[in-house]
């Protein structure tokens, strides 16, 4: 490998310090944020102190109801810069998914370093009754992550493995 080894790129993607072989501390990287709307959303928060997602909040004017089965993409009011090397996940919240039925279509959704539009959550409803998204609702998570870019090439053959193209639950229940 040209320039380091893979523990070296791995560290520098992740922003990490390494202490005698261990991660000592994991350096959060900086993501900026800009208001899209007028309306004063919190931005992404966490709300638990080791939570993986800050929440999302639907930027609305007013409140929107979703049928059974409805799409709609709704506004956060937010626009994100990451840094290079980074992505951003758009998840569902577990809570809602449960008590309302809201998901996400497109689950995770990918926010790439280099978008820099408005993001919004594309939802839907799984419950067997309307559901109602209201101005400031929590109604996703966001997951910082970093990337790794593969070198694709292509082969005549694949190397064997003991799962071979078993696939869509071919290990059982």
């Amino acid at each position: 490998m040209i320039g380091g080894g893979v523990d070296d790129k791995i560290d520098s993607l992740r922003g990490a310090r390494r202490l005698d072989s261990k991660i000592a501390e994991i350096t959060p990287p900086r993501v900026k944020v800009t208001r899209t709307r007028s309306h004063r959303w919190p931005l992404p928060q966490y709300h638990s102190e080791h939570a993986a997602g800050a929440d999302l909040t639907a930027d609305l004017d007013a409140a929107r109801e979703l049928r059974p089965l409805e799409r709609a993409a709704i506004p956060t009011g937010i626009a994100i810069e990451l840094p290079a090397g980074f992505e951003a996940q758009v998840r569902p919240r577990s809570g809602r998914a449960l008590s309302e039925g809201l998901a996400l279509v497109n689950s995770p959704g990918t926010i790439d370093a280099d978008y820099r539009g408005e993001i919004r959550v594309i939802v839907i409803n799984l419950g067997d009754a309307p559901l109602t998204i209201r101005p400031g609702d929590r109604i996703a998570q966001l997951v910082i992550a970093p990337v790794a870019r593969a070198e694709f090439a292509e082969s005549e053959a694949l190397d064997g493995s003991r799962r071979g193209d078993g696939g869509f639950g071919h290990t059982g229940r």
